[in-house]
């Protein structure tokens, strides 16, 4: 059977896992793990530096799969911290979120763009970092419906209610 492109974009039965989450109260601050987070549409994750910001980029999320490239390409560990991004997942390809609502638990968030490694990012890991990550840096998003966050939550390509037919 021959699929369209439209059926293969809808077509995302692997559900992932949120692996870990972190916030930074402020600029430049060191990312701080928590084991769950409260997510609001308006402020983001409840203490992060960003939530004041709203927007497109309330919240970065990058793959575990990814950050065990890198580390193989740095023969070396990586404190997913020093990425200083938001969320790390695993078991679903972050990529197939493009331009797509997902789940996280309760939580509904849609990609915005992909997040690049910044500048920092050799402070933090070491040298070669930046280039190891290119590629692997993860991706942003914006809340579309808050509730709590916890470590271990599922992952999961977004899915509209079914409308119901009132008589």
């Amino acid at each position: 059977m021959a699929y369209t492109k439209s059926q293969l974009l809808e077509s995302l039965p692997q559900v992932g896992k949120v692996e870990w989450i972190g916030i930074r109260a402020e600029r430049r601050a060191d990312v701080e793990p928590v084991s769950e987070i409260t997510v609001d549409v308006e402020a983001g994750l409840s203490g992060d530096h960003y939530s004041r910001n709203g927007g497109k980029r309330q919240i970065t999320l990058v793959q575990a799969e990814h950050i065990e490239a890198v580390e193989k390409m740095l023969a070396r560990s990586v404190d997913p911290g020093a990425l200083r991004r938001n969320i790390v997942i695993s078991g679903i390809n972050i990529l197939a979120f493009t331009d797509r609502k997902f789940t996280l638990g309760e939580v509904v968030l849609e990609m915005t763009g992909l997040c690049y490694p910044c500048s920092r990012i050799e402070e933090n890991v070491g040298p070669g970092a930046y280039n190891a990550m290119r590629g692997h840096g993860g991706i942003t998003a914006k809340v579309i419906k808050g509730g709590t966050l916890r470590v271990g939550d599922e992952v999961r390509l977004y899915q509209e209610p079914e409308a119901v037919e009132v008589s």
